[in-house]
């Protein structure tokens, strides 16, 4: 399977995981085939679109179950923690342990031990390599290496196809950017929430900016 992009912006007719348009009934010569024409795509499972119109996603694979994207997220992490820590480690390592002994000072304190010396640039780099291997790996087939195994794949919620470079970099920056500089715990649990409780396509904070869904493959 090519995983070329159109330049026109229309997914590829070969992309398996497109929704499939409604073919309607040949006509029989009646006057009562004059009846208006179905809607594009069969109507979904998952109570049509947020405006009352037709289910962006009829017609496409049934939606990622919220702990299957949990595991594959956790296998994409160690992917490339593992190995980012392992060559950190002639530096120092990329995880300073504090000798403060509780003594700190607040917020501000905890903020200057955690990103203090080395650990920062680790961070930047860090960054740097999450977004970069989303990114690719969204582009290519909507499926990061933690999907593949778990047979899951992100998709454009609004055709189906696989997202172009604009949409998984912006999925992999607002995924990975607060988890790795600001907040993690609080980012992974507003991440992991929505998954279970967004209506109707359980999607995550990145998701909704890239406008995206995850969906299962075979």
């Amino acid at each position: 399977m090519s995983n070329d992009q159109p330049t026109s912006g229309q997914p590829p007719e070969d992309d398996p995981f497109l929704k499939k348009p409604h073919e309607p009934p040949p006509s029989s010569g009646s006057p009562y085939d004059s009846a208006p024409p179905p809607p594009p795509y069969d109507p979904g499972p998952y109570g049509g679109g947020p405006y009352g119109g037709a289910d962006p996603l009829a017609g496409m694979p049934p939606l990622g179950e919220p702990g299957k994207r949990i595991l594959a997220r956790l296998i994409d992490f160690l992917i490339i923690s593992i190995p980012l820590y392992l060559i950190s480690l002639p530096w120092g390592g990329a995880v300073e342990v504090s000798e403060n002994n509780g003594n700190g000072n607040g917020v501000g304190d905890v903020f200057s031990q955690t990103y203090s010396g080395h650990q920062l640039v680790w961070s930047l780099i860090g960054l740097v390599v999450y977004v970069a291997y989303d990114t690719y790996f969204t582009h290519k087939d909507g499926r990061t290496l933690g999907k593949r195994l778990l047979k899951l794949r992100v998709a454009m919620l609004n055709d189906g196809r696989v997202p172009d470079t604009g949409a998984a970099f912006l999925r992999a920056v607002v995924l990975w950017l607060p988890a790795l500089l600001c907040c993690p715990c609080l980012w992974w649990l507003i991440n992991i929430v929505l998954m279970f409780t967004d209506k109707p396509y359980r999607q995550g904070l990145q998701d909704k900016a890239a406008k995206t869904v995850v969906v299962q493959t075979n």
